[in-house]
Formats: structure tokens, sequence, C-alpha cells
């Protein structure tokens, strides 16, 4: 099977099933025996077509007058324009006779493949004066089309951070981050996993924003990364974005504490605070899903980290077994506004379910923080760019609790109130928010 059926498939199961993006990414690639440069291929058109969805569609818009246009077919539209606008190595005659080929192969009705030319031939035509709405008159729509991302949200980032914030936000969104690794200093030190790396041909740097990460300098197989393991040893790093390096930094855990971390899963934030107790203490990594502890317990043991406890628990709703903890992670469930460039599929959340979650969130930190021991300090952070997820929970929640204050901490040589939002464009990183929280009495 070629990169292009593969990417068809892939994108009508997409839109049919609401398959998250990376499983059936995996999936595909396997099924349909990718690999090298049409691996490379298929993972373009595919990642591409959802990033780019909603400036694709905007494109067919303006190039035909069918209101009624089957998704299939829609969906071959999309790869074709996508190939035209992003692939400048496809020759134009290719990206519009491939796209030809892909709908006699899946979809056999009448003029379609006429339709599908006509379109595509149109474009390459029409392209020099095809123009994006006004952005004076109409800006959200503007940002909208052009950076390929819900008016929703780009309202939302226009009153929260203003037109040039919001344009170096949205610049991120189709970007393809660095990954990052946090180092495993039970096992070695950052220099160390740095000479790894070098040794094995995989140019990487420490850093600027927490000691403990690892930057690559471009991708990487994680098959490649993998071949720096030794079985039966401790791994020597593990996957985690600077930001919720960051995060963990934060917490500040000390050997000897106990820690809930009240939303853990997938568990990065408590592998790392484990390494930050030299795996002396103890720490209660919950999550509402019993499914997913298995991803704690499975890279913990990878790790070699002995400390941590998981189990069931409603982070919203108060145990009275539970015991008082020295100190708290409320790493709440959020939109996910700051990993749109990571993972393509949040920009399509609705807006309504959205809406919901700054209720959530305000119960959990309501709750956890009846489990904080007095002097204790408890943080809230979300991967999210969202005022009303971020700092207004926080502002309500210290006005209903005077026990309670901000701590202040210095992250990346600033200083900070207790309170600290990272836009991505800033110090590349994630866009993430983290507040510190002490318990006075």
């Amino acid at each position: 099977m070629t990169a292009r059926e593969s990417a068809f498939l892939s994108l009508q199961k997409y839109e049919n099933s609401g398959v998250y993006s990376n499983i059936e990414l995996s999936y595909a690639i396997e099924r349909g025996h990718l690999e090298g440069a049409e691996k490379a291929l298929y993972t373009a058109l595919f990642y591409g077509v959802i990033e780019r969805k909603l400036t694709l569609d905007y494109y067919i818009k303006k190039l035909s007058d069918r209101e009624d246009i089957d998704l299939n077919v829609r969906i071959i539209l999309r790869l074709g324009l996508y190939q035209l606008i992003y692939m400048d190595k496809i020759p134009e005659s290719a990206a519009v006779n491939e796209s030809v080929k892909l709908a006699t192969r899946f979809y056999a009705k009448k003029n379609t493949n006429q339709f599908i030319n006509a379109v595509l031939r149109s474009f390459i035509r029409k392209k020099a004066s095809l123009t994006l709405p006004d952005k004076a008159r109409e800006p959200i729509a503007y940002l909208s089309v052009s950076y390929s991302v819900p008016e929703w949200i780009c309202k939302l980032w226009l009153d929260a951070y203003g037109m040039d914030d919001t344009v170096r936000i949205l610049e991120t969104v189709n970007s393809h981050p660095a990954m990052t690794l946090r180092v495993n200093t039970m096992k070695q030190t950052r220099e160390a996993l740095l000479e790894a790396l070098r040794d094995a041909g995989i140019p990487a740097h420490g850093s600027p924003v927490t000691k403990t990460s690892v930057v690559l300098d471009r991708s990487v197989p994680m098959d490649k990364l993998e071949a720096l393991c030794t079985e039966g040893e401790a791994r020597p790093f593990f996957v985690q974005d600077e930001a919720s390096s960051l995060c963990v930094d934060v917490m500040d855990a000390k050997r000897g504490e106990m820690i809930l971390d009240a939303c853990a899963c997938p568990g990065g934030k408590s592998f790392g605070m484990a390494l930050c107790m030299e795996n002396e203490g103890e720490i209660h990594a919950f999550d509402l899903h019993k499914n997913k502890l298995s991803l704690i317990t499975g890279g913990a043991k990878e790790l070699g980290i002995t400390i941590i406890r998981t189990g069931v628990q409603n982070a919203s709703v108060y145990n009275e077994e539970m015991p008082l903890f020295d100190k708290i992670l409320c790493d709440v469930p959020c939109s996910g506004l700051g990993v749109i460039a990571k993972k393509p599929d949040i920009r399509y959340k609705s807006e309504e379910d959205v809406t919901r979650l700054p209720a959530l969130q305000a119960k959990i930190l309501e709750n956890c923080s009846r489990y904080l021991k007095c002097g204790g300090t408890m943080v809230y952070s979300t991967c999210t760019l969202n005022p009303k997820e971020n700092g207004e929970i926080v502002t309500a929640f210290l006005a209903a609790h005077p026990e309670f204050s901000l701590s202040p901490f210095t992250a990346m040589g600033e200083n900070t109130n207790g309170m600290l939002e990272i836009l991505p464009f800033r110090h590349g990183t994630d866009g993430f928010f983290i507040a510190r929280l002490k318990k006075n009495g």
C-alpha cells in the first residue's frame, strides 16, 4: 500500500471514528508496511492534513460551488491541496494525478475524478490571486484560516494575549517541537547522557529551562534512542517536555517526604519527583482510570523507582481515609491548548467541552487542599493557555482560603510571585501554567 493510500484510509478512519491520531499513525505504518521515504510521506500527509484542515477546507470552498461534497472526496481534495500548498518537493502534476488515482481506487462515483482534477488544477491556476480573510476587518477569521485553528480558540487567545502574542503562539502550533528527555539522575548525570547521545550520532544540548533535561537537536526515531538503554538496567532517561520538568522542579520534592500526585497518569511528574527525592520517601500516584495505572508502575520499574504507590482515586471527591501529605501536585485535566503542536487533535475539541473544565479543576484543587499538612506546599498546573483554567482558578481559591498564600519561586532566571504562565514561543516549550501555594499555620 502506498503512502497516499494509507494516508487516505487513516484520515477516513480519523474523521469517522474519532481515533487518536498517534494511535492510528502507529497502526497504519505497521499495517501498510511503510518504511523509509514512504513512511515519512505518509506521516507528513496524515498529520499535515489534520493540522491544516481548516485552511484546506477554506480553499476548497473558494474553489468549488458544491455545498455537499462527500467526506471521502473532501479528504482526497485535502490531501491534494496539502501537497500543492505545503510540500514544495512534490511536483504539482504528481499531487493532482495521485489524488485522481485515489478517487479511482476508493470512490467510484460518476464524475468524481473530473471534479477532483478540476478543483486541484483550478488552485494551481488561481493560487496567486486566492486571498485570506481581511486581517483588519476580520481578525479572528484571518487568524483561524491562516493557522488552521478554530475561531473560538483564536478569540480566546486574542482576548487574553493581544494580537502580537497570539500570532506568536499560533506560529508554534503547526511547528514540530524538539523532543526533550529528563535524565534518570539515579543512573547518570546530564553530561553523561549528552556524551552518550553524541557517541550515538544524536546531536543534543542541555536545556536552559531545567538542569535535568536534554533537548534533541533534530527528530530521532525512538528505536535509535532505545539503543542507549541496556537490558536489565534502569533506563537512563524518559521523555518529558521542559515545561513539565520545570513543574517538577517547582514542587521541590525532598528525600523522605510524603507526596500526593492527584492526577498522575501517565506518570512523568511522579517519576521526576521520585528522582528529586533520590528514591527515598513515598509518592502516592492516583488516577481516575484503573487501566492507566500500568503506565506508572511499568515506567517506574524501568527507571528503577520503588517509592511510587498507585491507586484509583477521584481527585474531586473527598476520601476520609487519605493521609495528610507534605506536598501535593494537582496537575489537573485541562483543555491542552498549550500542546497543540504535539497533539494536533486538540484543536478540534469543542468549546462547550472546554468551558466545563474550570468547574472540575476548581473542585480538584479545593478537595486536594484538604489533604495538605499545615506548612505544606501544593502546586496547581496545566498544559493549557486559558486564563479561566489557570490564574482565575488559583485566584478564586486563594480568595476562599485565607490559610493559603502564593509561594514565590524562581524559574528560568526570573523571580515569580508564585504563578507562572509559559508561552511556547518564549522558551520553545509546551504552553504551561504553574502556581505554587503554601498552607500557613
